[in-house]
């Protein structure tokens, strides 16, 4: 949905805003939520990130929101060289705005002093970004994760997706079936182990924490010497375990082929990009995860690639109705790609494990 620089002003007058707005235009790559930058004309006082929260996708915005500053002011307060994000508030005190038309916005400052990139180039930005994620888990480890709102219930539930994906596979609407068979073999022989941390969980041997549930490396901020400084994107966050986090972001840093790579030669499980992340994210976090926490971290990004590849495969076998594909049998490519991945972490866990102890 656009907007004209008029309505977007008139939407940033209802905030809480310092100076004067000089300069609106559209900010960022993001797939989910509009967002828009408006410029600051003093210089002495901040800019500012306007958003429109997709609701689709989000459809509980109070509880979201309250997620969201409650998090924000109780990282405030660590003792941690990470700053946070800063919520600016309606005149009439509100977390977000809602318009007649149904659409909701926030504001945020804006941090003009830090960046964030899309792609990982370096190791060395692989520790910054997992120290800043680590960061993020110990600065919240005595926040009461029980108490936070499940913005996307079971959203890394893995017995809930194999269920879904052996409904698809009963009802093959698409008539896909038969493709996939291969996909689907491999799926549900590995689905007992993916299903362990799970367990664990439920059998309340491993800990409830805060967790982001999206860390891709374009959710860390960095100052101009790259080293982490902030965490953003917290739309996510709510209760979860240590394993999430840990796994995605193993997922999306260990190989540089994209998550729908047709080629599974160049997918390929690099331990260096592995060693640099685990580095930094157990820097500060080590000391309060438990035996059990760690032992399970090298099955996590094994873990969070197989539950992208059946989410991929489920939507296939239903015909592509919940993701957006860009051509015939895109998501095929995407959940072969990406349960080419999982098996390949299985693969080196042994390594893995090495890297971790």
């Amino acid at each position: 949905m656009l907007k004209k620089a008029l309505e977007i002003e008139n939407l940033l007058a209802q905030f809480e805003l310092k100076g004067s707005i000089k300069d609106i235009r559209g900010f960022g790559s993001g797939h989910i939520n509009d967002t828009f930058k408006a410029t600051n004309a003093e210089v002495d006082q901040p800019d500012y990130l306007l958003q429109r929260i997709n609701h689709q996708v989000f459809p509980d915005v109070g509880p979201m929101m309250n997620n969201i500053l409650r998090v924000t002011e109780h990282l405030k307060k660590a003792r941690s060289e990470y700053t946070s994000m800063t919520i600016v508030p309606t005149h009439a005190g509100e977390l977000y705005l809602k318009e007649k038309d149904g659409n909701y916005w926030r504001v945020y400052i804006f941090m003009n002093e830090l960046v964030s990139y899309d792609v990982v180039e370096t190791p060395e930005q692989i520790y910054e970004g997992g120290k800043a994620f680590g960061s993020f888990l110990r600065d919240l480890s005595d926040f009461p994760a029980e108490t936070l709102f499940p913005t996307l219930p079971n959203f890394h539930h893995v017995p809930m997706r194999v269920r879904n994906l052996q409904q698809a596979v009963k009802d093959d609407k698409a008539k896909r079936v038969k493709k996939a068979n291969h996909l689907i073999r491999f799926a549900l022989e590995v689905a007992e182990e993916m299903c362990r941390i799970q367990t664990l969980g439920d059998a309340g041997k491993i800990p409830l924490r805060v967790t982001h549930n999206d860390t891709k490396f374009n959710n860390v901020m960095l100052d101009q010497s790259g080293k982490g400084r902030c965490v953003i994107d917290l739309d996510t966050v709510m209760p979860g375990y240590v394993h999430f986090d840990f796994g995605d972001a193993v997922r999306t840093s260990v190989s540089s082929a994209p998550e729908d790579e047709p080629d599974l030669q160049k997918i390929q499980v690099d331990l260096k990009r592995f060693q640099a992340f685990a580095e930094g994210y157990l820097a500060p976090s080590r000391d309060i995860l438990s035996p059990l926490e760690l032992k399970f971290l090298p099955l996590s990004g094994a873990m969070l690639a197989y539950i992208m590849g059946i989410r991929f495969l489920t939507d296939f076998l239903q015909g592509d109705v919940y993701y957006k594909t860009h051509f015939t049998d895109h998501n095929f490519q995407r959940a072969t790609a990406q349960l080419d991945l999982t098996r390949k972490l299985l693969e080196r866990l042994p390594d893995l494990s090495q890297v971790i102890k």
